[in-house]
């Protein structure tokens, strides 16, 4: 099975479905839609808690009964603006409208039904920059392990043109704390102009996986385990919206010990 899933619009808007069954793995299900004005979508997953992402656009975001209104303030993930979020719990009524062109990310994983739905404002998400030189790349903690969720972590990170992201080399699938979490993810990534590429590598130490994908704009990379570093082409700016998840909800990663030096300069 490839690790890349290139985008395929059916006619409800959606344009990515990652469930865990056609993933092969347990824990994060991954979803992206377009949505033109005044369209909606609707669902309820009694196990599955949420994170709703608006990428771009403005919607109403009505989770039981409880509304959140004109949520959503850019119209390009490359703007420099955080974006609006929503946190649903699991066996949650959710109803998107969407009041101009709508682009939406939907994070799922487990739920047991521990926290109250929320919106979870720009002003509240925490932004750093990791890396120095051609390894810096910009980071905005959506749902990080500090803030309340049964099982979600989302982040999205852009990475300038010509420079390297999740690098150096690292990865999460050992169950092994303190030294490691085992976490699935996946990478949606867009790319800025949207005729560009990316590239993103995942490998593990014994090579039983090795892939090096050609990412274009819209397209979803698995990661089941192993490391899993992107490099951004002259010209393109990326971005890329990470969602992880695993029996514990805590990101611990190991760094590639042949490339860890790097770290010490």
């Amino acid at each position: 099975m490839s690790l890349l899933s290139r985008p395929k619009l059916s006619s409800d808007g959606c344009y990515q479905n990652i469930t865990p069954k056609s993933a092969n793995w347990k824990y994060v299900g991954f979803q992206a839609h377009e949505l033109a004005p005044q369209q909606t979508l609707n669902w309820i997953d009694p196990d599955k808690e949420s994170c709703l992402v608006i990428l771009s656009g403005k919607a109403d975001i009505r989770v039981d009964k409880q509304t959140f209104h004109g949520l959503g303030d850019r119209m390009s993930v490359f703007e420099d603006k955080k974006p609006h979020a929503v946190y649903a719990p699991n066996n949650s009524q959710v109803s998107i409208k969407a009041i101009t062109k709508l682009e939406l990310a939907i994070a799922t994983a487990p739920g047991f039904g521990n926290y109250s739905a929320r919106h979870i404002k720009p002003e509240e998400m925490t932004n750093e920059v990791r890396g120095e030189g051609s390894n810096t790349r910009s980071i905005c903690n959506i749902l990080p392990e500090q803030d309340k969720a049964d099982s979600l972590l989302v982040v999205e990170v852009k990475t300038p043109a010509g420079n390297w992201s999740s690098y150096p080399p690292h990865k999460h699938d050992s169950d092994n704390i303190p030294v490691e979490t085992y976490l699935e993810e996946t990478y949606y990534h867009r790319i800025n102009p949207p005729q560009g590429f990316a590239f993103q590598r995942v490998y593990t130490d014994d090579l039983s996986i090795d892939e090096t994908m050609a990412v274009e704009d819209k397209c979803v990379v698995l990661v089941p385990k192993g490391y899993h570093p992107v490099g951004v082409p002259h010209g393109y700016d990326s971005y890329y919206l990470n969602v992880m998840a695993g029996p514990k909800r805590q990101w611990i990663f190991k760094n590639h010990p042949d490339h860890e030096w790097m770290l010490d300069k």
